[in-house]
């Protein structure tokens, strides 16, 4: 596909109120593709202003979308899933020239990215209470689940269709309008969803799309207007303790999925096979710019050198280029900023002793290329077990018993998913039960699944997305007292 062609028909204004619009001061800015460095498109840079603009926006067309039929809404959302799933390829090819992930990274994405619409087209049936009689009085205990009310829905740039989705899906499952703030390295995916939304039947002012460059104004000034009930966030740590301070203000429910440092822990018994098949998934999907990456490998001692051995000749032999081309595995990080912390942390590891099995240096040309690369004898003071690497780098190191690698593996602030692999089923449910994690990878390197609840505890986040749970962020109970 030319480039001009996957970008014909794509939005570049705000969506507010089911009308694209300029920015109020008329301001823009450029979205570039990370694998050549050219300009795709120019987008508005919402405002203060707009951002307003779009919550009473969304606020006129709450109580219509609130009063329709959960069925009325599921379908909806169902038509919007056969709509994206009948223009995967366009939209694969899109994800991939804003964001350069390779095409096959991009194709899992958008189809997941659709099963969120699936999913809870299926769940906005699903919001149910109960009836019971109160122990004490005698009187009814009616519970039910209302609209929460309006969302912002801020998302970022690894997965620009999906998380978006799994935001949108459950708000309109539950009969929320959203106004969505996509990241401005990947703004296009978001926009080109609009016109599927609106063939689906989505309602003008449902959904509303704020892309800027002024994100912190924008999404405080909705964070401190009282229509404003749901903020649902997915990115750093960091930006997210600033936006559970603004939410604080008017107490505004958060949904937080912020960073992980996972565990990837081979035990002694493990299948080596099987667990460089799943590191290979925990790793390099998302070229491992994704918070549920694995970060840091614990190999036992027994299996640490046939593990690192096969990882290397699988990382090593992966082909990076320009992930528009077929048989790309491994396609451009997404900007500078990200490709210098990679250098950053690898150079880092190796100063401190760590050994370089394969990659570990940058390619000639242009884009924000690096090679898939393996570092073992990496020390645990290293700054890639503390930090995100977001990218094809993985860190192992050595372990000789089960209650030391529990220790070092919850020795994080962050606790969004840890990976193990064992054969022993036992084994694996007790130090399931000892990582400090809101998600386990049980002889699996995936775990993001439509149908189960997402999420960490400690600092990488509050409340869950998917599943029944994610429907849930966007409700309020309510509690009838009554006697019949």
């Amino acid at each position: 596909m030319k480039t001009e062609d996957i970008l014909k028909g794509v939005p570049t204004q705000l969506y507010i109120g089911g009308q694209w619009r300029d920015a109020s001061d008329g301001a823009s800015f450029a979205v570039e593709n990370p694998a050549t460095g050219e300009t795709l498109a120019t987008v508005a840079s919402g405002t203060v202003e707009d951002a307003i603009a779009a919550v009473d926006a969304a606020q006129a067309a709450f109580a219509d979308w609130a009063g329709r039929s959960p069925r009325e809404r599921g379908e909806i959302l169902r038509k919007a899933y056969e709509l994206i799933v009948a223009d995967k390829e366009r939209f694969a090819a899109l994800i991939t020239l804003e964001n350069g992930k390779a095409l096959p990274d991009s194709r899992g994405e958008i189809l997941y990215a659709a099963e969120f619409f699936r999913w809870f087209a299926e769940e906005a049936v699903r919001n149910v209470g109960e009836v019971m009689r109160s122990p004490a009085s005698g009187a009814r205990i009616l519970v039910h689940h209302k609209p929460a009310g309006i969302g912002v829905l801020v998302t970022p740039w690894n997965y620009p269709a999906a998380m978006g989705t799994r935001k949108i899906g459950p708000a309109l499952a539950a009969g929320c309008p959203v106004v969505v703030k996509p990241a401005s390295e990947t703004p296009l995916t978001m926009l080109a969803l609009i016109p599927i939304l609106e063939q689906a039947g989505v309602p003008k002012g449902v959904v509303n799309v704020l892309p800027s460059r002024r994100s912190g104004a924008v999404v405080d000034a909705m964070l401190h207007d009282p229509r404003v009930r749901v903020i649902s966030f997915t990115g750093s740590t960091e930006v997210g303790r600033k936006l559970l301070k603004s939410a604080a203000d008017c107490v505004v429910n958060p949904a937080m999925e912020l960073g992980g440092n996972a565990p990837f822990i081979v035990c002694e018994d493990a299948d080596v096979d099987a667990a460089v098949g799943g590191a290979m998934l925990a790793k390099m999907r998302n070229l491992g710019e994704a918070c549920t990456a694995a970060n840091r490998f614990f190999v036992h001692d027994k299996v640490h050198d046939a593990f690192a051995e096969k990882l290397a000749a699988k990382m090593g032999a992966m082909k990076v280029g320009n992930g528009l081309e077929e048989g790309v595995d491994v396609g451009s990080l997404v900007n500078r900023e990200t490709l210098d912390k990679v250098v950053e942390l690898v150079d880092d590891a190796v100063s401190r002793g760590a050994k370089v099995l394969t990659g570990g240096s940058l390619p000639n040309g242009p884009g924000y290329f690096y090679p898939p690369t393996v570092l073992t004898n990496v020390p645990d003071d290293a700054r890639c077990f503390h930090e995100e690497i977001f990218g094809p780098v993985a860190a192992l190191t050595r372990f000789s018993s089960e209650d030391d690698v529990v220790e070092r593996a919850n020795s994080t602030e962050y606790g969004l998913v840890a990976y193990l692999f064992t054969k022993d089923v036992k084994r694996g449910l007790k130090l399931s039960e000892k990582l400090e994690f809101g998600m386990i990878g049980l002889n699996r390197g995936l775990v993001s699944d439509p149908a189960a609840p997402f999420g960490g505890v400690k600092q990488s986040g509050i409340g869950r997305e998917g599943g029944h749970e994610g429907l849930m962020e966007f409700l309020e109970t309510q509690y009838v007292s009554v006697e019949w």
